[in-house]
């Protein structure tokens, strides 16, 4: 159990755990009245969205059937529960939805990454780590039919996927619109990126943090306990 101060995260059903990944991307990502969390896992990013934007609806998704019932039980036991619709469904097969296309301000995924490497044995925890399910070029293309056209995706990948997960982008069309490098001390490389994309051109807005900073403190201060 990960206790939030609006909120508290169950997590024995599923088999990524709450990290520092999913709360960055969840207190960093643009949000705006429909939002679409794609691999909602325990459904910590789509709880964070609807506790930032008050107004928005959230809609998460996930393939893995303990997630989704775990991510029902998190959100039904939130103050949120009446803005957030979870789904055991593929995004790929969302985004053939004429209804669903182009309705989304914002778009969220903490994504499966991990490419050409070997599977762990719990296949559920391959589903969760592995772009198998869902991979980067399928993640753009999905994201490019859901989102409005003045909509921004945002992602969090490991460093050394960043240029993959760029390259996909912009092949599909997207514009890159903000990238945060987060380092998890001062004096090294980033080991995660934050990016964002846009279906426009637009000036790309760039930023360093470093976990336990004042700028992660105050980025996440509406969260932590």
């Amino acid at each position: 159990m990960f206790q939030f101060k609006q909120f508290t995260i169950h997590q024995q059903r599923c088999a990524m755990k709450v990290g520092t990944d999913g709360v960055l991307l969840g207190a960093w990502a643009s949000g705006g009245r429909r939002v679409l969390d794609i691999g909602t896992g325990t459904g910590l990013i789509a709880l964070m969205m609807s506790q930032r934007f008050a107004e928005a609806m959230v809609m998460a998704v996930d393939i893995d059937e303990e997630a989704v019932l775990q991510a029902r039980e998190n959100v039904l036991a939130s103050p949120f529960s009446g803005r957030i619709e979870v789904l055991g469904e593929a995004v790929q097969t969302l985004a053939q939805k004429e209804p669903l296309q182009g309705a989304f301000d914002s778009i969220v995924s903490n994504p499966p990454f991990f490419i050409d490497s070997l599977n762990a044995p719990d296949a559920q925890r391959n589903v969760a780590r592995h772009a198998d399910t869902l991979s980067y070029s399928e993640l753009m293309e999905a994201a490019w039919l859901l989102l409005g056209e003045e909509g921004e995706l945002s992602v969090v990948v490991p460093f050394d996927y960043r240029r993959r997960m760029e390259d996909e982008a912009i092949f599909r069309g997207f514009f890159q619109s903000r990238v945060c490098a987060v380092k998890t001390k001062a004096d090294k490389p980033a080991k995660r990126f934050l990016l964002a994309f846009r279906k426009h051109p637009c000036q790309c807005v760039s930023e360093t943090m470093t976990v336990g900073d004042d700028c992660y403190r105050q980025l996440t201060q509406d969260f932590y306990l």
